[in-house]
């Protein structure tokens, strides 16, 4: 089993970045996915900056992928989509049908069809594997049954990841919440995103956490957590995604490491993983149940 790490979803400084991905050339990640997919404003890193980062893990032994932008809303977010799907030398995940469109017009055969295009059925699958996808990653709300029953019907045999670690993201907007949640218009947010390391938690009247505000994202406040469902998802996927946090990513990974390899028991690493994690764990979807909640099967 593939162990991949998500694209960085919130908006870090440049520094922590870099040192960010320092570390993650020396983690157990075979797959890293790289690029700026929520919010064209975020420019702490460039896309040429972004391409040196790939060169680096590429350099450190892993695979990259180029992610592309969840909410393309202008002609400069369509240049730089451009520019990533013109680098042949690094696969893509497409998170919108503009990413496919130029995918499958620029004849590329390798690409991975990301969470956001929503694949639910066997005939949408087989639409972008004929496009060139060669990878899916299933969307995070789909169970484990309903996985495994499209996977057995007469869908085309390409690569399938899931999404085993971080916080939900459930959906994007046009509108910027963090910036309202300020006060402030979208165009002039004073980059209020930026120190956020894990977004910021909406709470309910009763002060429970429901939501995560992260720019023009909304996650979920839990951490959907399958580490101890590792061994349903390996009937299904051939690679598992573990979402960047603000701390102890590379920590999480090692423990999806032990797992997937047998060196741990999958009950024994959910137990440990919950110093780690930043929200209480959920896995409901999973299960075919509301995501909110954390489900052990008697």
């Amino acid at each position: 089993m593939k162990l991949a790490l998500g694209p960085l979803l919130y908006y870090w400084s440049r520094q922590a970045t870099l040192d960010f991905y320092a570390q993650v050339a020396d983690s157990p990640a075979d797959v890293v996915y790289v690029g700026e997919t929520v919010c064209s404003r975020r420019h702490e890193l460039r896309l040429d900056d972004w391409f040196e980062v790939a060169a680096m893990l590429r350099a450190a032994g892993k695979e990259v992928v180029l992610s592309s932008q969840s909410l393309i809303e202008s002609e400069s977010d369509l240049k730089a989509l451009r520019r990533i799907v013109a680098e042949a030398d690094f696969r893509v995940e497409a998170n919108d049908m503009s990413a496919v469109h130029l995918l499958a017009g620029a004849g590329r055969r390798d690409w991975i069809a990301g969470p956001t295009l929503n694949i639910f059925n066997p005939p949408t699958l087989g639409l972008l594997a004929d496009s060139g996808a060669t990878r899916w990653v299933a969307p995070p709300e789909m169970s484990g049954a309903v996985l495994a029953e499209l996977l057995a019907s007469d869908a085309p045999q390409i690569e399938t990841e899931v999404l085993a670690w971080g916080r939900l993201p459930l959906a994007h907007s046009a509108r910027c919440f963090t910036a309202r949640h300020f006060n402030l218009q979208k165009d002039t947010c004073e980059f209020r995103c930026l120190g956020m390391s894990d977004g910021l938690v909406l709470r309910t009247r009763e002060g429970e956490p429901f939501l995560t505000l992260n720019g023009v994202q909304t996650q979920s406040a839990r951490v959907h957590n399958l580490l101890a469902d590792l061994a349903s998802v390996r009937h299904s996927a051939q690679v598992v995604r573990v979402s960047p946090q603000g701390e102890h990513t590379i920590r999480v990974l090692e423990l999806f490491r032990e797992s997937a390899d047998g060196q741990l028991d999958p009950h024994e690493a959910f137990r440990r993983s919950a110093e780690w994690m930043v929200e209480a764990p959920c896995n409901g979807f999973w299960h075919g149940r509301p995501g909110v909640e954390q489900y052990v099967p008697s």
